[in-house]
This record gives C-alpha cells, structure tokens and sequence, in this order.
C-alpha cells in the first residue's frame, strides 16, 4: 500500500467507475463549500479530457516517502544556504524538529496536507483550508499553485535546475537517471517530481490533484 497521486481523476471514473465518480462528485461538492466559505472562487473539473502523457515515471509512492520531501522542505525554508544530504535510512525524517517546527506554523500546503488523502485544487490561495464541517478527505484544502511554488523553493536543495519555473525535458531525464541510480536522494526526487508533474497537468487541465 501507498500513497497514489492522480489529476483528471473524474473523468476517468466517468467512464469506467460510475460509484467512484459519485464519490469525487460528493467531494469536489465538498471542495466547493470550503473555497466558498472562505470567499474563493469555485473549482470546476473537466468531464472530459485530452490525452496526457506525464513525464515522471512514479504516480505513487509508500507514505513515508512524502516525509522525506518534507524534511527536506522544512530545511530549505529554515535555511536558504541548505544543501540536502542522504537522509539515514534508519531514521524517520518525521520526527524531525525542524520539520515539527515549521508543520507547527501551519501555513505550508506540502507540510500542512493528508499524507494519505484529500486534494489540492488550481485556485490560488495562501493559507491552507480546513473543512470545520469534517466532510472533506484528508480535513484540509490546499492550492496547486500555492503547493508548485513550495516545491520550486525547495528545488535547489535537492540539486534540481528551474528556469523561471519552469522543468525541462532535459532536467526531467536528469532527475529520472538520479531516481534509478539510487543516489541518495532518489526518495526526495521521486516525490518530488511527482508532485511537480501533478502540479503542471492540474494547473494546464485545471483538474484537482487528488491522494488517495
């Protein structure tokens, strides 16, 4: 079991899994409320979307992974100089203190987010929703832009190269022959190019990122 992270998940169902379909409708309705409540505008998600091909090879990875990524978050933002290292593979990067520290400031859409479920949406907000009602999966709302800037900050700790935002193919490859040589890093990187990818086809699709 893992965490798996898909965008256009709607349209899929609509197609092939009508009861799943009415479960994402039921909680897009949900995701509706909250940006309501919290005076922003509605996220619409297609029915129907063009072919896609994502350029990371991972759509998923064990939970624990994403707490790696998020270490290595919370270090960049402490620290701008901070360089990330191989993380001990013996040692939970959950517990963390700087980690602890800045989850604890409860403003960051990568910290502040179900590991396991919930979704983010292409609506540009800063501070992290929370659904009081307790109907939304995961309990807390967070932006695709808002998440895609987060890991463009942390993107130079883990040695990956943005031009004015923006991922190459050629860098793509780069981080891919760095996951499948296992370079000490391959956790933070494969996390991390998942989401970023996520982050790309959301906001070009305007589809919500979905964690299941």
């Amino acid at each position: 079991m893992g965490l798996a992270v898909s965008t256009g998940v709607l349209a899929d169902l609509l197609q092939n899994d009508a009861e799943g379909a009415a479960y994402i409708q039921e909680q897009l309705g949900v995701v509706n409320r909250v940006l309501a409540d919290n005076g922003l505008p509605a996220h619409q998600e297609p029915t129907q979307l063009p072919p896609t091909v994502r350029r990371d090879a991972q759509s998923g990875f064990p939970y624990s992974f994403l707490h790696h990524l998020r270490r290595a978050y919370a270090h960049a933002v402490s620290n701008p100089s901070w360089k990330a290292s191989p993380f001990p593979p013996d040692a939970d990067p959950s517990d963390d203190p700087v980690l602890e520290e800045e989850a604890g400031m409860l403003d960051s859409h990568l910290l502040c987010h179900s590991d396991a479920e919930g979704f983010y949406v292409p609506v540009d907000f800063d501070e992290v929703l929370m659904d009081e009602q307790g109907e939304l999966a995961g309990g807390l709302l967070g932006s695709t832009q808002t998440l895609q800037r987060e890991l463009a900050r942390v993107a130079p700790a883990l040695g990956i190269e943005l031009v004015d935002g923006v991922l190459g193919d050629a860098q793509v490859a780069a981080i891919q022959r760095r996951i499948d040589q296992e370079d000490g890093l391959h956790i933070e990187l494969m996390v991390w190019l998942c989401l970023f990818e996520a982050c790309n086809e959301s906001i070009a699709h305007r589809t919500a990122i979905g964690f299941n």
